[in-house]
């Protein structure tokens, strides 16, 4: 007897305003009287056989496919439809009652990572209720899918590796990577995560088990910035690792080999820019993510004339520092201009920073980029950089070196430049001492502090530190989240100078605008936009950054502000302009709402 799958079917599915249709051939045998599919049981352990692929949307498939299930939420008709009868319990839960349970399931685990593991089992199963509970719940829920806990995460990422979230490019591919790339099912990507996982956050290099940054980062992109989970394709360069840990873990899912440098590598990314731009055309976002100083400054430059890209960590944290800056303004007082910056760490973060203030300066005063400049110092791990090191300096930390006498210790540099800003960016915990922080309170009525490395452990000072040393006087923010504070009766509520304020606005700009180049002018754009989010309400605990609660409002007037400088500095190829960019923003946003099924 033959049932009714064993014919073609096909299936319309109405969602979105898309049509899709689905089609499912099976071929069925009989062995000792049980219906088997494809002769698979039939076959022999050598032999080999076809992996077919059943791809319907009804009934056991469509329970199973991330996108379009909606669990206990199908309703009484679509179990009819599309044959779900007796594949779910006979009670029916809206997607508001599901989100409430899923959150009273998460608060249960008092370890992170298992909140993590849970976030990522609930993306895979159900893409629309991941992504509601992410958006409604993103204060409670953004440190769990990023950082700190994305951290950990990317540590035992061997361990906890259960199903591929990304598409892994290692150097076995090389020559073939536009075929790699086709073998992802979405076509019409419109922003891509990559990292070499050679720098994870302050974490060092953790190889192939980096995937979890894109994977973290493009969550972010939807979930914030409104872009269709559809359109976002992450992606770890595999290069091989110089962790040896991970090099003698028998769970290590990377290459067993060190990095691969010079020329070998090179070749590898010229490949895989080359096969981004001919798969997915000129407009795709290329952003770059936590790959270590030499190559994130030469790829960046490399390809910024030719390519849309963008890293994050050079110029999202820039762009979200000068955006607290701007802000505190309304705190310390004064313009821009004049204040004095200091900054422990001068690699890619750090100078990306200073880059960035000192065009906001050098656009406020007029005066020449060289001038501004010399308002901005730097340490590094050798102490002040100062022009008698000029010479031994990497090339990005040149334009930093300014006329002082050599000086060691942070400590002795805070005393010698007298600075109202003091910047953390150095990947290493606990570097804001007392003595550093009592400096600047000394120096300075309110010392802005910003202890920006991340995850947690690596942050240069906690805000309990920075207000208890300061003696309340201090405005802080970090890079990851802490608590709120109480000293002298009186709570202090630190900000997070996270990059999730900028990116994913910034990208919707890019995206919606049809940009096909990333300018400076772009950052500066949306830090001036996300300062101007700040209410007097924030500033009156001390905050210099909005809350995360209204953060689809500020990625919609960051992506207008950004889409305006494209359409302005005329790098905007998508035409005529809309008339209310920020209303245009919003109409674009994915929204996690179920669909009704026909």
């Amino acid at each position: 007897m033959i049932s009714r799958q064993t014919f073609l079917r096909a299936v319309v599915l109405g969602c979105g305003g898309e049509r899709k249709v689905w089609a499912l051939l099976e071929r069925r045998t009989m062995m000792n009287g049980v219906e088997k599919t494809n002769g698979e049981d039939l076959a022999t352990e050598e032999q080999l056989i076809t992996p077919w692929t059943v791809s319907v949307a009804s009934g056991y498939t469509l329970l199973r496919d991330p996108r379009h299930n909606k669990g206990l939420a199908f309703t009484e008709y679509e179990r009819d439809a599309h044959y779900l009868r007796g594949l779910l319990p006979p009670a029916l839960m809206t997607q508001e009652l599901q989100e409430k349970k899923l959150m009273h399931n998460l608060r249960q685990y008092e370890v992170p990572l298992q909140r993590y593991m849970a976030m990522m089992d609930l993306q895979e199963r159900n893409e629309r209720l991941f992504y509601k509970l992410l958006i409604d719940n993103v204060e409670e829920l953004l440190p769990v899918v990023y950082t700190p806990t994305v951290g950990e995460a990317c540590q035992k990422y061997g361990s906890i590796f259960r199903r591929p979230q990304g598409l892994y490019i290692s150097l076995k591919e090389k020559g073939k990577i536009l075929e790699v790339l086709k073998n992802w099912p979405e076509s019409n990507i419109q922003v891509i995560v990559v990292t070499d996982g050679e720098r994870i956050l302050g974490l060092g290099d953790l190889g192939c088990q980096g995937m979890g940054i894109p994977v973290g980062k493009l969550s972010l992109y939807t979930a914030l910035g409104g872009l269709r989970p559809s359109a976002c394709l992450p992606v770890t360069i595999d290069v091989g690792t110089n962790n040896e840990k991970l090099l003698n873990d028998e769970f290590y899912i990377g290459l067993r080999q060190r990095r691969a440098t010079g020329q070998e590598y090179a070749e590898l990314l010229g490949e895989f820019m080359t096969a981004v731009k001919k798969n997915y055309g000129e407009k795709v976002l290329v952003q770059f993510e936590d790959f270590a100083n030499h190559n994130a400054f030469d790829l960046l430059e490399k390809y910024s004339p030719t390519h849309l890209v963008f890293n994050d960590d050079i110029q999202g944290t820039a762009s979200v520092v000068l955006a607290g800056l701007l802000a505190a303004l309304k705190l310390v007082g004064g313009a821009l201009a004049d204040h004095k910056f200091l900054f422990l760490g001068a690699g890619e973060a750090g100078t990306g920073i200073a880059e960035l203030i000192a065009l906001e300066i050098s656009k406020q005063t007029k005066a020449p980029l060289e001038e501004t400049r010399k308002k901005i110092w730097l340490v590094d791990s050798k102490g002040l950089i100062v022009s008698s090191r000029k010479e031994s300096l990497q090339h990005f930390k040149k334009p930093w070196a300014h006329d002082h006498e050599p000086v060691k210790g942070l400590l002795d540099a805070v005393k010698a430049i007298k600075p109202t800003v003091l910047i953390g960016s150095s990947g290493v915990g606990k570097t804001f001492t007392k003595e550093v922080v009592e400096a600047m309170a000394s120096i300075n009525e309110k010392p802005l502090i910003l202890a920006l490395s991340n995850p947690t452990s690596q942050s240069e000072c906690t805000a309990e530190e920075a207000y208890t040393w300061s003696k309340g006087r201090a405005i802080f923010a970090s890079g990851s989240p802490f608590d709120p504070v109480e000293y002298n009766r009186k709570v202090f509520v630190p900000g997070q100078a996270n990059n999730a304020y900028i990116f994913p606005g910034f990208g919707l700009g890019l995206i919606m605008s049809g940009a096909i180049r990333v300018h400076d002018d772009m950052l500066l754009a949306a830090s001036e936009a996300l300062a101007a989010q700040v209410k007097q309400e924030n500033f009156d605990k001390g905050l210099i950054y909005p809350p995360f609660s209204n953060i689809r409002n500020i990625s919609a007037n960051i992506a207008a502000k950004v889409a305006a400088k494209a359409y302005e500095l005329g790098l905007a190829s998508r035409l005529p302009r809309p008339k209310d960019l920020v209303k245009y923003a919003e109409s674009c946003m994915y929204s996690p709402v179920y669909r009704s099924y026909r």
